[in-house]
């Protein structure tokens, strides 16, 4: 009969989520950092750029925030899943 170790399981999975939640911290802040560019690239600094450029900063602001979205989803997740506060 396989005995089970449950210390190393669970210190598996606190390790998972440990480095999930650093690259979902890292991810939000590039995120971030990324949008607020791309937000002032796209509207008051719009008139110093070319029309295929004002269409690129419009395209990477969506992505920028959804990427955003996503990075906050994780970050909670890995967050549970260390058993600490989701805010």
């Amino acid at each position: 009969m396989p005995v089970s170790n449950n210390y190393c399981e669970v210190s598996v999975a606190a390790d998972f989520y440990s480095k999930l939640l650093s690259g979902a911290n890292i991810a939000l802040a590039v995120s971030t950092l990324v949008m607020i560019a791309t937000v002032l690239l796209s509207y008051p600094l719009a008139e110093l750029l070319s029309m295929q450029l004002q269409i690129v900063a419009h395209i990477s602001t969506i992505i920028a925030a959804t990427i955003l979205k996503i990075s906050y989803v994780l970050r909670c997740i890995a967050l549970n899943g260390l058993g600490k506060e989701v805010r």
